[in-house]
């Protein structure tokens, strides 16, 4: 009876490590070409954290700093922050979202949008940049100017990130 016991309590212990190991239970940040396939960036990230993504627009040649947020296994776009008004650019508050002027004198749109990824061609003069955690990561430093970025927040095993499926 004890040595079927002993079998019961091993292969339980093993089923439990085997699914700490590979349930889905870490959320990562990753940046995708979206003609290859390949995962150019990709970070550990927590439920909740807030990153940003910056580029200076094409038409005003002024900076936009946009705040989008890790909610599960999607993303928020929370804010853009923008100091004067350009093509596609909102111009007033709506059903959609808020426009506001800070104090500062920028202008701040509020939309809380949730969206599976968020797509973006990395220019060539418009400087984007990620900032997560105190980093700031220049998109054209780890893809060429004209490449198709796919950024989303995926759930992946710890197996997956010891394997070195999120280098960064």
């Amino acid at each position: 009876m004890r040595k079927w016991l002993g079998g019961i309590f091993a292969a339980l212990s093993i089923a439990g490590i085997l699914v700490l190991l590979f349930y889905p239970g870490n959320i990562v940040l990753k940046l995708t070409a979206a003609k290859s396939g390949r995962v150019v960036f990709c970070a550990p990230v927590t439920d909740g954290e807030e990153f940003l993504l910056s580029f200076i627009h094409s038409v005003n040649k002024r900076p936009v700093y946009e705040t989008l947020r890790v909610a599960g296994n999607h993303l928020l776009i929370v804010k853009s922050r923008y100091d004067s008004f350009g093509a596609g650019m909102p111009e007033a508050s709506t059903q959609e979202g808020s426009l506001k002027l800070g104090s500062d004198g920028w202008l701040e749109w509020t939309v809380n949008r949730e969206v599976p990824e968020v797509n973006l061609f990395v220019g060539w003069v418009a400087n984007h940049s990620l900032r997560l955690k105190d980093r700031e990561i220049f998109l054209a430093d780890i893809v060429e100017a004209g490449t198709s970025l796919s950024i989303r927040a995926q759930k992946v095993s710890c197996f997956e990130l010891w394997r070195g499926r999120c280098p960064q």
